[in-house]
């Protein structure tokens, strides 16, 4: 099937211009069938099952056919005229009778010409119209891309530190695959995506968030979006990231603050503690006698971006066990008899 520029749309369903609805429907059926892109894997399928759907879609609308057929001088009077033997009985009685009866007033000649003369300033407002609609139309084929998509993710301060994969659940849009985004299916609306031309599907997406990322940050997931319209590119996916609040980790521009709870033997006689870092973990030897709250700054183990690196900065606080057996309380109860030193002598009111 060939088509040409001007498109006529009685020639793209192969029907006369004076079918009824009933047969443009049924020819309607019989191309799309033969031009489905489903069916015909030929080159020019969908392009010939578009202009196939957009003819029925003006010939199958009473008042879209009317304007498609002023517009393009398809006219279809109705002849009122008698018969010719008719006519000729009439002119024959009316010749031999010119004595006996009056003949009728002659019609004014201005008046019948106004009567036949065509609505032009009519036809100027449905073909403006029409460029209009076509316009609209015509932006409306062009490519478009889908709808970006933005949701949140949470991730652990630990997840910061190591970096993770994540799995998102999102609900995003696609070109319904039985009326390939043209709304009908066999002359009828399509009853999958319900004349929409577009589906809503739900979608998983494995995400790798990255080392140092920080709070507030956006990802982008290209093309995970919504589909595009008319061949369109599909839109993007962005994330934006939030950090769950941990009393024991926090960040500062670049540098990483560790609050680390330790027991009091490690404080007393000095161990060495493991810390999580970017590249797994970090030995930090504690001096004898560290007090709660003391800090060691560790350098060149914090947050990298642009070229540059923070910090890490710990800070201890020593905790005892809840759980202490016979054996333990013994043991405090010795070094408190050993131990002379008073921790509160500095301490009070005004001091």
């Amino acid at each position: 099937m060939a088509f040409n520029t001007t498109k006529n749309y009685y020639e793209i369903l192969e029907v006369s211009t004076g079918s009824t609805i009933i047969e443009i429907k049924s020819a309607y059926r019989k191309q799309a069938r033969k031009y489905h892109p489903d069916i015909n894997k030929s080159p020019d399928a969908i392009e010939i099952f578009k202009e196939i759907t957009k003819a029925y879609e003006v010939l199958s609308d009473e008042k879209e056919r009317r304007n498609y057929d002023i517009l393009n001088g398809i006219f279809k009077e109705e002849t009122k005229s008698k018969p010719k033997e008719e006519q000729s009985n009439t002119n024959t009685n009316t010749n031999t009778n010119t004595d006996n009866r009056t003949a009728p007033k002659a019609q004014n000649p201005q008046k019948q010409t106004k009567k036949n003369k065509p609505d032009f300033f009519k036809a100027f407002k449905i073909w403006s119209a029409k460029l209009k609609k076509n316009k609209r139309t015509k932006e409306l084929h062009k490519p478009q891309k889908g709808e970006n998509i933005t949701t949140e993710v949470v991730i652990t301060p630990d997840e910061v530190i190591t970096g993770s994969k994540r799995i998102i659940n999102i609900r995003t849009t696609k070109q319904c695959p039985k009326c390939n985004g043209h709304r009908f299916a066999n002359g009828d609306k399509c009853p999958q995506c319900n004349g929409t031309g577009m589906i809503t599907e739900a979608k998983k997406i494995t995400v790798s968030i990255p080392k140092g990322v920080r709070h507030g940050a956006k990802l982008r997931l290209k093309g995970e979006g919504a589909s595009g319209i008319n061949g369109g590119a599909n839109g993007d996916v962005f994330l934006i990231i939030r950090i769950e609040t941990k009393t024991q980790v926090h960040y500062d521009k670049l540098n990483i603050y560790y609050n680390v709870p330790i027991t009091p033997f490690e404080a007393a006689l000095g161990e060495e503690i493991s810390i999580p870092s970017f590249d797994g973990t970090i030995k930090l030897k504690l001096p004898k006698n560290t007090c709660s709250g003391q800090k060691f700054r560790i350098a060149g183990q914090g947050i990298k971006k642009g070229g540059k690196i923070g910090d890490l900065i710990v800070t201890v606080s020593i905790e005892f066990s809840h759980n202490l057996s016979d054996d333990e309380i013994r043991l405090y109860e010795q070094l408190k008899n050993l131990s002379h030193d008073d921790v509160r002598k500095n301490f009070g009111y005004g001091n």
